[in-house]
């Protein structure tokens, strides 16, 4: 950790008590000048500390901000956000990713954004990403795996964050095949995953997620507001994002070690208990054209089964999925 984390991690310990400026001054090896510096930088930021002489500092309140620090601090991952890069405005959380991919990032490097001016979801869509209110954020990861298997790293991906919405915001969403995160019928997280692979390996895997936190019926446009909701519309206050990243990341971190030890029957597993799709009338629609028929389920590969009117299973491996009534 830096100066600042570890700052930040004994001011938080602390709690309700005020911590001296030369135990801060002991515990992280600085001068008292040093650790003044940092509690001005930071209450630029946001932070509300009270300063009191001779009996030292207290944090009282910390903002909805999604630095580095505030998510490392007490995220207790082995690698999942040990390495942060955080951005007030970026084009892509994705493009940047593949930047510091290419130059050797560890697995578990994740990228954030308060805003992005081009985000992207599937197909070349466009990804609405309004400041200051939702998450943005793309996490590297280095698999050992078969390239066929790469889909089954969002659905992986989605277990994850329902499970985590659940625990952190005790709210119950849904999955749609492949990649949307749904409440009360509506979208409120879209996950993309990309990747970069040889013929014999993957050089990397990079999973895009927004996620629509704090944003109000006012932030969607007209046409999108009959499909998309947020967070706080549902929970009716505001969250603080940077939990909700802890607890993404924890679960995510978790699942993704299961996989790599039991393979993807648990995950399928979880994933089926999540499903909104599966036993539902669908209407698939791809490049190729469209299909109707009942979502039965998924393979072992994560593959989405749908039995037509003649009986026919087809495989869909890639397409946009309507659910009828």
């Amino acid at each position: 950790m830096n100066i600042r984390e570890e700052m930040l991690q004994l001011l938080k310990e602390s709690g309700d008590s005020f911590v001296s400026g030369e135990e801060i001054s002991k515990r992280l090896g600085v001068s008292r000048t040093a650790i003044w510096k940092h509690i001005e930088e930071l209450r630029e930021e946001g932070y509300i500390f009270e300063a009191v002489r001779r009996a030292g500092y207290r944090l009282i309140s910390t903002p909805d901000v999604m630095i580095a620090e505030e998510i490392k601090v007490g995220l207790k991952t082995r690698s999942f956000g040990q390495e942060v890069h955080y951005y007030a405005t970026i084009d892509s959380t994705q493009n940047k990713c593949q930047e510091l991919a290419k130059a050797g990032a560890p697995e578990g490097t994740l990228v954030v954004a308060d805003q992005q001016l081009g985000g992207k979801g599937r197909l070349g869509r466009v990804w609405h990403s309004p400041a200051g209110k939702n998450i943005y954020m793309s996490l590297l990861l280095r698999p050992v795996l078969e390239l066929q298997k790469c889909p089954q790293l969002t659905l992986l991906t989605a277990v994850a964050i329902v499970e985590t919405v659940r625990d952190v915001c005790g709210i119950q969403a849904d999955i749609k095949w492949p990649n949307d995160i749904l409440l009360d019928g509506k979208k409120i997280c879209g996950i993309l995953t990309e990747l970069n692979a040889e013929s014999d390996r993957i050089n990397w895997l990079i999973i895009g997620m927004g996620i629509n936190v704090n944003a109000e019926l006012d932030d969607f446009a007209a046409d999108v507001q009959k499909i998309a909701t947020s967070l706080r519309i549902v929970n009716g206050a505001p969250l603080r994002r940077v939990s909700l990243i802890q607890g993404i990341l924890r679960r995510l971190e978790h699942l993704y070690e299961q996989y790599v030890r039991e393979g993807f029957e648990p995950i399928k597993e979880l994933w089926e208990a999540h499903a909104i799709t599966i036993g539902k009338r669908v209407t698939i629609r791809t490049l190729q054209g469209s299909l109707a028929g009942f979502a039965e389920g998924i393979d072992d590969a994560g593959v989405l089964l749908v039995r037509q009117d003649d009986g026919t299973v087809t495989k869909v491996y890639s397409a946009d999925v309507e659910i009828h009534a």
